[in-house]
This record gives C-alpha cells, sequence and structure tokens, in this order.
C-alpha cells in the first residue's frame, strides 16, 4: 500500500501548474507585434508606406497607428501619460483623419520601429504593474462601457493588432512575394513558384466555374 507520504508527493502541485495567464496574453500580445514588425524587413521607404488599398493602408502606417494603440490602451486606460507627448502628436483626438495611419517623409521608417519598441517597454510595464483584474478607464468609449480591466485590455489590443497583422500579411505578399505567418516558419506548403502559379490558376478556374453555375442557376 502507498504511504500517504509518497502519494502526497506525486500529487502535481497547483503552484507549479497554475497557468499563468497574464504571460499567456502576453505571449500572444508580443507574437501580433512581431509580425507586424517582420513585415517590414529588407523593404526600402518607399516600399514600406505605398499605399496598397483603396484606402491607403500601408505597412509602416500599420506599424504607427499600433504604436498609438497601444500608447492610450496601456497608459490613458490606466492613467499613464506617454512622456514626450510631442512625439506622436499624430495620435491626438484633434489630429487630421487618419493621421495615426501613415508616417510622413521625415520620418524614417527605423525611427517609427524605434518608436514602437519603445511603446512596447511602455505597455509592458503596465501589464507587470498591474492584476489582470485591474480597473481602467477608456474615455473614448460609450460611458456604459468604458470601465474595464487590464484583462480585457490585453484582448482587446491583441485582437486589434492580430488583425492588422493579417493585413500586413496580405500587402506585403502584394509588394513583393513575400509571404508566411512568422521568421522562423513561415507554415506555407514547400511549393515552387510554378506550383503555387499552377494553384492560383486553379482557384481563378474554380471562381469562373462557379459564377457561370450560379448564372444559370435557376432563381
Amino acid at each position: 500500500m502507498e504511504s500517504t507520504q509518497t502519494a502526497a508527493a506525486s500529487e502535481p502541485s497547483d503552484a507549479v501548474n497554475a497557468p499563468d495567464h497574464k504571460a499567456t496574453l502576453q505571449r500572444y500580445l508580443q507574437a501580433a507585434r512581431d509580425a507586424l514588425l517582420w513585415k517590414l524587413d529588407g523593404l526600402d521607404e518607399r516600399a514600406a508606406r505605398w499605399p496598397s488599398t483603396p484606402t491607403g493602408t500601408n505597412l509602416l502606417g500599420l506599424v504607427r497607428h499600433a504604436a498609438g494603440v497601444e500608447i492610450d490602451y496601456f497608459g490613458r486606460t490606466f492613467g499613464r501619460a506617454w512622456p514626450t507627448p510631442e512625439e506622436v502628436a499624430w495620435a491626438a483626438e484633434d489630429a487630421e483623419d487618419n493621421a495615426d495611419m501613415w508616417a510622413t517623409a521625415e520620418e524614417s521608417t527605423d525611427s517609427v520601429v524605434d518608436l514602437y519598441r519603445r511603446v512596447w517597454t511602455f505597455a509592458d510595464e503596465t501589464i507587470a504593474a498591474l492584476d489582470l483584474d485591474a480597473l481602467g478607464r477608456v474615455p473614448w468609449w460609450p460611458a456604459e462601457i468604458a470601465d474595464v480591466t487590464l484583462f480585457q485590455v490585453i484582448v482587446h489590443v491583441t485582437s486589434d493588432l492580430t488583425r492588422h497583422a493579417g493585413h500586413a500579411d496580405i500587402l506585403r505578399e502584394l509588394t513583393d512575394g513575400s509571404a508566411g505567418l512568422r521568421a522562423d516558419g513561415d507554415n506555407l506548403p514547400p511549393l515552387s513558384d510554378q506550383e503555387w502559379s499552377a494553384y492560383v490558376e486553379r482557384l481563378r478556374g474554380v471562381a469562373e466555374e462557379a459564377q457561370r453555375r450560379a448564372d444559370v442557376r435557376p432563381t
């Protein structure tokens, strides 16, 4: 018969096995940040800010926008101010429309990336200092939902950045064909350029056939 002492020793320790929810949340947040910056790697100044959609979406602008998002949500929401507000005047409430979605010709890609990395430090200080149930207030949200917790803010910001990382995936592929999930593994099938071209042509054919079928389908 197993002794009580031996049995107790073999039981998993809650202290050892308890999930670190904050660390998990922060890991996903950092993955979205890294993805945004990775999509800028190797681009010149023109390509980094070239508008690739009818609404002007561009890679460097996405990073600039992300910096403003994190300053606001991890700063103003919890009573912290970015130490050099003139540096991010484009994110002010009275700035022109879309001012946070593009970088001026005077701002280098390196300077925007450096700003965003410093914003990470600022945001991570908030996360480290507060419990997940710590209360904050988002002043630009409707009053009835403006009171939030740090947990909600991390989830909200991660969702926002992940959406923009998806935008960046498409923009970079349209820019020079580069694609993939992350720098250490693109998560794509190992197809040759010829095989990718054939795959795309196959999808185009499927799309055309689907439309032909729809056109003759009885209404």
